[in-house]
């Protein structure tokens, strides 16, 4: 056997190799997922024995229609719409701007900013919880839709700026020029030539602050502690949590219930969301 042939052999098994760990690997991080959505369809009794299996013995959605109904989950679900859609809109408006201007213009104390802005990203969420906690308080928002809104779009989110940033960055001035001979100024010439060109930013940025928002618990649990009723699914998940007896098929039905509009929406804005970060890190 030639040498060329030795290698080509041993290139294979190389890659037969990695493919082999990568399925495994696939199986481990997906398996979760399935076991859930399998659960969901599950009896109490079937779940108790034989719950690792990933197909039931028969489909029922009775844990679904009581997620839905007896567990309030109609109620949360259109919470968490409509906190999900103001957030994204809030953060997408404020991140855009600022990423705009951090890309296209050089001023004073640029470099400070953006190293605050990039500082902010080692804060976790709990040294911050008691101070957004006061000041939701103070602005009267507390146990309220607008005080949840506004403490979840609140942030730097730096990675939206800065992913605004290198995109608009690497934009021809000559776009700005034509702009500016044709009579735009700043505020037109961003909405309607620069704006449309970031389309694949603004599907990463949907994608990711959906998927935070839409999953967050902690901020909105505590900011809605006396009034449950305006909880988004996340928090109202934690409702299936007894104190004595936990409702097991019926988390895995809320959690099922929760996972739909984030795997509609990464499906319909994925190809944003791969031409966004690629777009972001070559500029």
């Amino acid at each position: 056997m030639s040498a060329i042939a030795v290698k080509k052999k041993l290139r294979n098994i190389r890659e037969l190799l990695l493919y082999l760990i990568s399925a495994g690997l696939l199986v481990i991080w997906v398996y979760p997922f399935l076991w859930m959505v399998s659960a969901s369809f599950k009896t109490e009794e079937e779940f108790f024995n034989n719950g690792l299996s990933l197909i039931p013995s028969s489909l029922s959605f009775a844990n679904l229609s009581r997620a839905w109904n007896e567990g309030n989950f109609s109620h949360y679900f259109a919470n968490s719409v409509v906190i999900t859609v103001t957030v994204i809109l809030i953060v997408f408006i404020v991140t855009a701007t600022c990423g705009y201007a951090i890309g296209r213009y050089s001023f004073g104390g640029k470099k400070l900013i953006v190293a605050l802005f990039a500082a902010s990203m080692f804060v976790p969420l709990e040294f911050a919880i008691i101070p957004i906690f006061e000041l939701i308080k103070k602005l009267g928002l507390m146990n309220s839709l607008p005080g949840v809104i506004a403490a979840e779009s609140g942030g730097s989110h730096v990675v939206f700026v800065l992913l605004f940033a290198g995109f608009f960055r690497q934009l021809p001035r000559e776009l700005e020029d034509s702009a500016t001979i044709d009579g735009c100024g700043f505020f037109r010439t961003f909405v309607s030539i620069m704006l449309p060109l970031a389309k694949p930013v603004i599907g990463s940025a949907i994608i990711m602050q959906f998927i935070w928002t839409w999953n967050s618990f902690l901020l909105p649990l505590v900011l809605t502690l006396s009034k449950p009723d305006i909880r988004p699914l996340a928090v109202g998940l934690y409702a299936l949590r007894g104190e004595n007896v936990v409702d097991w098929t019926g988390i895995a039905a809320g959690g099922t219930i929760a996972l739909v509009p984030i795997i509609v929406i990464f499906l319909l804005l994925q190809r944003f969301f791969v031409d966004g970060i690629a777009g972001a890190v070559k500029g």
